[in-house]
């Protein structure tokens, strides 16, 4: 009994006209995770049923103190933090927000508020936030657009705030405003220092702080800034005209 010759397949260029392809499957992209914290339970179910009505966003999880925040922040590591600083009983904003950067350097601060006077905004940029929405501005939509907005890495103010925004972040009212306001004082020396290309131990001599806080600071720096390593903070921080001294 005889056998048919064995045949390969045909090269691509050689299949029928009309083969289909099978293409490889697009991976969506992945939801934008929020954690909410606001002591108000009704303010947090509204945010969050629109949130989720959205989409693009998963709500990770609600905090109502700022224990529970922390603590979630820490656990989840959301991309975004959609907070009321101010209702967190003895703990100044600024402290909230400070912490959060600390914890978790990649969450990104979203501040929805009914406080709007300069001092609150000022502080609450210079400790790290990404946006400040007012409350009596923000409905719904505005909340969202400002996840959106500053999941995509930029800046958010409410309608309210806007206006003024410049002269809140300046220094002093003569001076231009620093090209990093979401950094503390403490952590805009050790930028600087790291523009000039300083380690981290020659930081810490010049600062009279231990290594390891330096180290701790150059992280929170890193994540507040968006970038991944030192070499990428050097190039932003120079482009912003800082380290040429």
């Amino acid at each position: 009994m005889t056998h048919p010759a064995h045949r390969e397949p045909p090269p691509f260029s050689a299949r029928r006209p009309g083969t289909l392809l099978e293409s490889p499957a697009r991976v969506a992209p992945a939801p934008v995770t929020v954690l909410l914290a606001d002591a108000q339970p009704v303010a947090r179910r509204r945010v969050r049923s629109m949130l989720e009505r959205s989409g693009g966003v998963t709500v990770v999880g609600e905090a109502t103190t700022a224990a529970e925040m922390f603590a979630e922040v820490a656990w989840h590591r959301p991309d975004i933090l959609v907070v009321d600083p101010h209702q967190f009983g003895r703990i100044a904003a600024e402290d909230v927000i400070g912490h959060v950067a600390r914890i978790a350097p990649r969450t990104r601060v979203l501040v929805v508020t009914a406080i709007a006077d300069d001092a609150a905004v000022r502080a609450a940029f210079h400790a790290g936030a990404r946006g400040y929405l007012v409350a009596a501005d923000a409905d719904a939509d505005q909340v969202l657009r400002g996840v959106e907005v500053v999941s995509n890495g930029e800046v958010i103010v409410g309608r309210s705030v806007a206006g003024r925004l410049a002269a809140l972040l300046s220094s002093r009212g003569d001076h231009a405003p620093y090209p990093f306001p979401q950094l503390t004082v403490r952590e805009q020396q050790v930028l600087e220092r790291i523009a000039a290309g300083k380690s981290n131990l020659a930081i810490a001599r010049d600062l009279a702080l231990a290594p390891k806080t330096i180290s701790n600071r150059v992280s929170s720096v890193l994540g507040k800034l968006g970038v991944t390593d030192r070499a990428q903070a050097i190039v932003l921080a120079r482009d912003a005209g800082l380290g040429r001294g």
